[in-house]
């Protein structure tokens, strides 16, 4: 029988994942100065998105939760762009990525891990505009997912930890994805076998 570990890199490589990875939790650098890069509001999504700053949480508190896990399932997809200035296939990539995150998560459902964090580039994407700007409560907050940054989460390291390139290439553009989880005592003497 194949590894918790195994399983997930093939379910997400088969998703469409370009390439992936599971390192250890520990190896993950995290730094709470990345939060005023979300407070800039670039994206527009500062204070409009339940998954994005300052609604998902205190970017130390986040950061603290990230211990609770033992390994991480890191994955990127590239994409090409036509060229550094693209910002349509930039958009195009980051939805195909949001797909592949959103299907992933079935696939970890059906692995069967139980303790898991879901994080991706960007803000969430699950619905067209976020319930916080109706103010109504989240609709999904099962299927919510806030971005690796959000976490504090140094993306051009973890690429790194995972022995990925961060930067592939001119006129390409590369999304980062990752899983935290803990496998259950059975997950593990599964595994074993």
């Amino acid at each position: 029988m194949s590894t918790v570990n195994e399983r997930l890199t093939e379910a997400v490589l088969s998703l469409g994942a370009d390439r992936a990875a599971v390192i250890p939790a520990h190896e993950v650098v995290t730094d709470s100065a990345f939060r005023p890069m979300c407070e800039a509001n670039t994206c527009g999504k500062y204070g409009k998105c339940y998954m994005c700053p300052p609604d998902v949480g205190e970017i130390d508190t986040l950061i603290a939760s990230l211990e609770s896990y033992s390994s991480v399932l890191v994955y990127q997809r590239v994409e090409p762009l036509e060229d550094s200035f693209d910002v349509e296939g930039m958009h195009r990539a980051r939805i195909v990525m949001f797909r592949l995150a959103q299907a992933l998560r079935d696939r970890v459902k059906d692995i069967g891990i139980t303790h898991v964090l879901h994080l991706t580039a960007g803000a969430c994407g699950v619905c067209r505009v976020c319930a916080k700007e109706e103010g109504l409560p989240c609709r999904v907050p099962d299927r919510a997912t806030s971005s690796l940054e959000a976490y504090g989460i140094h993306v051009s390291r973890l690429a790194e930890s995972a022995g990925m390139r961060y930067i592939n290439g001119e006129n390409t553009v590369t999304y980062f994805g990752a899983v935290f989880f803990t496998p259950t005592e059975t997950e593990k003497e599964e595994s074993a076998c």
